[in-house]
């Protein structure tokens, strides 16, 4: 599904208006989302002292550098960095190094003052990057993006509500989104409900039945696109926030004369997914720091906030009954602590919890955290039909031609005959594995009643059942 009919879809889903864009179609309305580029040093919120330090630290990476790579290094306009390396250049920590005939075209370097300056802060903070936003311009960011904050409607108006609201759901939008996941209508409403209400939702079912791949696409079900700051100044310290791979950007991102007006301490993201398993622990829910670099990271639910966080493979290994009262806390309005060590900011988490186990929930979770989790998903074996419907749709998305004969033999002579469940992972890994084979060969990938065995026998354990957890990229 491309980009552009998976945001038109997920406005159907939420009720949100893709019509009437103030903008060309499929573009982001950047000014909209990011807030307005500040002017001066009293505009970012933040002192002389620690944006003196960034660009001292900023000038002893890149040498002697003009004022837009300066600029451009800690997103900040050439206005705010002039104020400040006026007041540098009064310090003698920063020098002049060279000028030319425009009053951007200035080249700065350290001092010899300035040099001895940054190992003292370096040795504090060794934090080098994009200037940070304050705690509370984040709180009310995520205030302002949040999909739970309720929404008037005005008579008239074009669209009804803003992107970043759920008005009310589509199930037959909803359902061609998730065509491709084998779900049953009443599974749907299930989840569509979860979804409408960003409701702790907990998927559970057998391995390789396809909980984690949904888990994973929700994120994209969330209709807009957020801001989220490159780095927090949480107390004194800057915490590095923005992840590429829990903020991917949204395509396209609309015109750069735009986004020269707003400030380039935030970037626009996808609504963020944040996945973790097992690995998971106390300490990734708190405000921590790094023993070899000395830096904090962020929490886990802040970096999910306006989005989804996936609690994946719940199990023993998953300290549940510690973790998880605290984040339900959190979703019911208590105060998020941020520090350890005693510092007391706080922070909303404002993000979708989701669930995912291979175990009974009743083995997993007590009576009391299982009533707190809203919305619960069951998923097993698919139904012949809609397993022979994802066989076909797997094809046609890897374009192999499908017979029907072949999948007959697929669901009589290999699952069938033995007892191995129609599971949504084998589809896609079975056809992966045809083109592997063909690839390998030398030849053009068919699926044949041989070609298919051939893969089958390949994920098999005992010769006659296959088992979903060597399946590649599906969730024990």
């Amino acid at each position: 599904m491309s980009e552009t009919l998976s945001f038109a879809a997920s406005a159907a889903v939420f009720g949100t208006s893709p019509a009437a864009p103030a903008m060309p179609p499929g573009e982001l309305e950047i000014a909209a989302i990011l807030p307005r580029q500040p002017r001066t040093l009293s505009d970012t919120g933040l002192d002389l002292r620690l944006v003196s330090a960034l660009v001292l630290k900023t000038l002893h990476v890149t040498g002697r550098a003009p004022l837009p790579l300066l600029s451009g290094k800690l997103r900040l306009s050439v206005s705010v960095l002039r104020e400040v390396l006026t007041a540098m250049t009064v310090d003698q920590h920063v020098e002049v190094a060279w000028s030319g005939d425009s009053d951007i075209d200035v080249q700065y370097q350290l001092t010899a003052i300035g040099q001895r300056v940054v190992l003292d802060c370096l040795a504090k903070c060794a934090y080098v990057g994009p200037a940070p936003v304050t705690l509370d311009a984040y709180r009310a960011m995520v205030e302002r993006q949040s999909l739970r904050r309720p929404v008037l409607r005005h008579p008239g108006r074009q669209g009804g509500c803003p992107s970043s609201s759920l008005c009310g759901s589509t199930p037959a939008a909803l359902a061609a989104m998730l065509a491709d996941d084998g779900l049953d209508p009443a599974q749907r409403e299930l989840l569509g409900a979860a979804l409408h209400a960003q409701r702790p939702l907990l998927l559970h079912g057998p391995t390789g039945s396809g909980k984690t791949t949904l888990a994973r696409k929700l994120a994209r079900l969330l209709p807009g696109a957020v801001a989220v700051p490159h780095a927090i100044l949480i107390g004194d310290r800057i915490v590095p926030f923005h992840d590429p791979l829990r903020h991917p950007a949204p395509l396209p991102l609309g015109r750069h004369e735009e986004r020269r007006s707003c400030d380039a301490r935030w970037a626009i993201c996808q609504r963020p997914l944040v996945h973790v398993g097992a690995e998971l622990d106390a300490a990734m829910l708190r405000l921590h720091a790094d023993p070899v670099s000395g830096m904090h990271h962020v929490p886990l639910q802040l970096q999910a906030n306006n989005g989804i966080l996936v609690l994946d493979d719940i199990s023993g290994r998953v300290p549940v009954g510690e973790l998880l009262p605290a984040l339900l806390g959190m979703l019911d309005g208590a105060p998020a602590r941020l520090g350890a060590g005693g510092h007391g900011e706080t922070m909303p988490f404002d993000a979708m919890l989701v669930l995912v186990t291979n175990q009974a929930p009743a083995s997993v979770f007590d009576p009391a955290l299982l009533r707190r989790i809203a919305y619960r998903i069951g998923f097993g074996a698919l139904a012949e039909l809609a397993y022979r419907a994802l066989m076909r749709r797997a094809s046609r998305l890897n374009g192999i031609d499908c017979d029907e004969t072949v999948i007959d033999h697929l669901v009589t002579c290999l699952h069938r005959a033995s007892g191995t469940p129609l599971l949504a992972c084998y589809p896609h890994e079975l056809l992966g594995r045809v083109l592997d084979f063909a690839g390998f060969a030398g030849t053009e990938p068919r699926l044949t009643i041989a070609a298919l065995e051939q893969a089958w026998n390949s994920i098999c354990t005992n010769g006659s059942a296959p088992a979903p957890c060597l399946v590649a990229g599906i969730e024990p």
